[in-house]
């Protein structure tokens, strides 16, 4: 692999310490001295011109592994190209492993799961399954709720029994000692909004004794956001748990709630260790059913399909739906149905002479409730405030999309949003060009304190003997990226070449 000397730059390492200017030499995939060396000859040389150089970014919540497209996109090059090194999935309650019966179900709801040929149950043989294949970025994952709950009781809505809670929490254990950086739960969706807190509880003490870190999608964004946040923090303060609440947004008409719910976190630093992740945009991406009232969630896909088409019950429905703007509604996937991605749910609507509610019921009815909408319904003014907080972490919470060839069999199938290639650059411009922080704080926040909270070694912070992920930036642009020690983004392109690791958490 040779040497690589990377000089003239200024040095953020990533603990939030302000920027030094230092050589960098790495030799081979570590890092292997920090100073000033104006006569070493090594392999390869970058003048950096006085930019930044800072550790890979680590985007700690991520669907890679939900979409699928680990395997279908492994080059992951749009979370390359933003200086994204390492990725982590599992979140929501769903993760690739472990798999009691060799069943992908739990992430059935964002991908083709008949695309996989599933040869591994724990998570010990997933992460060995994907040693094997080459992949762009480092990934490491959480180990999902729902995807275990559901291999032990299916899809029943009910307490789990004392020996089922026995069985689950020795799987919990033994995935997390295999290597698995967290747990996670999925609290927000309709199969999980009943889960028993004492339930979450026994489990987040299987999570906390291993050292691992616990992330959650809140039981309610918006009317009970200020109780599932009450209630993350009492689990915070109980077990003692690394908490991390997932793609923590301020959904607009909730403002106050959410400014007080980052009250209540802020209030609790001492005693509750609580983090929250989001991203620099207004727009969310989300599973058209969610639009739903909550009693019609309840049910099976089967019962959902059912009411909206009975009479009397489709039109309680309609009068409950959500008030929205059918322009700021756009369908990024729509399985089966191609043909309807880039369409606004007002061009859907009109063409079949509905009226936008009815429009949603129908988009659903056709997708069989598969169907993937973007739309405005995040503050952004708040975002950009509250990013700045100690507590915020900077993620994507998407996967990374193959750009597909105009006119190819794919084209049109999927829209990419723009999180999913620009968080990270849209995070370095608010700090470069808007100063809404200083950039060694703002760099903490995607490095250190990310790897940090997952307990990641060697990575995160530029230091003798850590892994080389690297990355050179100015004015936004990223420059350089160094992926254990391979230079794969050479002056901005991207160089095809796939040096990611699998990462285990080690104790």
């Amino acid at each position: 692999m040779g040497t690589i000397l990377i000089k003239n730059i200024q040095l953020i390492d990533g603990s939030g310490r302000p920027p030094v200017k230092a050589d960098v030499l790495v030799k081979n995939d570590k890092i292997s001295a920090i100073g000033n060396f104006p006569k070493y000859r090594a392999d390869e040389v970058i003048d950096g011109l006085g930019a930044y150089l800072s550790p890979g970014f680590i985007d700690i919540n991520t669907d890679s592994d939900h979409y699928l497209t680990l395997f279908s996109n492994p080059s992951q090059k749009d979370f390359v190209l933003q200086g994204v090194t390492t990725i982590i999935g599992g979140h929501c309650g769903a993760s690739l492993a472990p798999l009691l019966y060799g069943s992908l179900e739990s992430i059935s709801e964002w991908a083709d799961i008949s695309k996989v040929n599933v040869n591994w149950h724990t998570v010990k043989e997933f992460l060995e399954t994907m040693d094997q294949r080459p992949l762009g970025v480092n990934f490491g994952t959480l180990v999902g709720h729902t995807t275990i709950r559901q291999a032990l009781v299916g899809d029943t809505k009910r307490d789990l029994s004392r020996n089922e809670l026995r069985v689950f929490r020795l799987v919990l254990d033994k995935s997390l000692k295999e290597g698995a950086f967290g747990f996670s739960t999925g609290l927000g969706y309709s199969q999980n909004r009943q889960t028993s807190y004492s339930e979450i509880e026994s489990l987040v003490e299987v999570v906390t004794r291993r050292k691992a870190l616990y992330t959650t999608h809140l039981r309610n964004e918006k009317k009970g956001l200020l109780s599932s946040v009450n209630e993350t923090i009492e689990l915070a303060k109980e077990t003692g748990a690394k908490v991390l609440i997932s793609h923590f947004r301020p959904i607009i008409g909730y403002g106050k709630d959410y400014d007080e719910a980052i009250e209540l976190i802020n209030k609790n630093t001492d005693k509750a260790d609580v983090y929250f992740d989001l991203y620099p945009f207004d727009t969310s991406t989300v599973l058209v059913y969610t639009f739903l009232p909550h009693w019609v969630q309840e049910g099976s896909k089967e019962v959902m399909f059912k009411d909206i088409q009975t009479p009397g019950l489709k039109e309680k429905i309609l009068r409950e739906l959500p008030r929205v703007k059918g322009e700021e509604i756009i369908i990024v996937a729509a399985p089966g149905n191609e043909y309807l991605v880039g369409k606004s749910l007002k061009q859907f609507s009109e063409n079949r002479n509905l009226s936008v509610s009815e429009g949603l019921l129908e988009l659903m009815k056709l997708t069989n409730f598969r169907a993937v909408v973007s739309y405005k319904n995040i503050s952004l003014k708040k975002v950009i405030k509250f990013l700045t907080l100690d507590r915020a972490i900077v993620a994507s919470n998407s996967a990374c999309f193959k750009e597909p060839e105009e006119g190819s069999a794919s084209w049109r199938k999927v829209i990419r949003p723009e999180r999913s290639y620009k968080t990270f650059i849209r995070f370095l411009e608010l700090v470069e060009k808007e100063k809404i922080l200083p950039i060694e704080t703002a760099i903490y926040k995607i490095t250190g304190l990310p790897a940090q909270r997952l307990g990641l070694k060697d990575r995160g912070l530029i230091r003798d003997g850590y892994f080389a992920d690297l990355v050179i930036f100015k004015d936004a642009e990223i420059r350089e990226v160094i992926l254990n020690g391979k230079r794969v983004v050479k002056d901005g392109k991207f160089q095809n070449i796939l040096a990611g690791k699998i990462l285990r958490h080690n104790i």
